[in-house]
């Protein structure tokens, strides 16, 4: 069994969650198992090392597991992408559309200074809203948006066109 289909298997279909009609795929069985998040990690990692990235962008929640650990394994900085009202200092903010709803992500006002190169993470790509605001976010500050990567595409909701198309994106498994 090669690595993508030891993690997949890993991922737990949850159905009619959030809502019904929708197949949930929860990342948080593959997270709890050490070889499992060696393999994501390793896989984010090999992505992007060699590649001059200044910082990689995390976003809430799943998005900080992965983006902290392959932070470190590439030397670059870390910042935080949140929901409104997590952040101390000075926001800026982007409204978003879910595929069931709306809502809104933050991130300080100086979490980057102009021209250095970023990558974005999160565990899942579905429509692309919520990374094509964090995207967004993070091109007001200044920042140059070189990737956006993912464990889980959900192809079928055709994210990656909502992506701005001078962004890599990078996923391990397709579904």
């Amino acid at each position: 069994m090669n690595n993508v289909q030891f993690v997949k298997e890993k991922i737990r279909d949850i159905k009619d969650f959030p809502v019904k009609g929708i197949i949930f795929r929860d990342i948080t069985t593959a997270i709890k198992d050490k070889e499992a998040l060696k393999i994501m990690i390793d896989f984010l990692t090999e992505k992007f090392k060699d590649k001059g990235i200044d910082y990689v962008a995390v976003v809430e929640s799943r998005g900080f597991v992965f983006g902290s650990a392959l932070a470190y394994n590439i030397n670059a900085g870390c910042i935080l992408i949140r929901k409104p009202g997590k952040l101390p200092a000075e926001t800026i903010s982007e409204e978003y559309d879910l595929e069931y709803g709306k809502d809104k992500l933050e991130i300080h006002k100086d979490a980057v200074e102009k021209g250095k190169k970023v990558i974005v993470i999160d565990d899942l790509l579905a429509t692309g809203g919520t990374l094509n605001a964090a995207c967004k976010l993070l091109k007001k500050t200044g920042a140059i948006v070189k990737a956006a990567a993912f464990i889980i595409e959900l192809t079928d909701l055709k994210g990656r066109e909502n992506l701005p198309s001078d962004v890599e994106v990078v996923s391990m498994i397709k579904y």
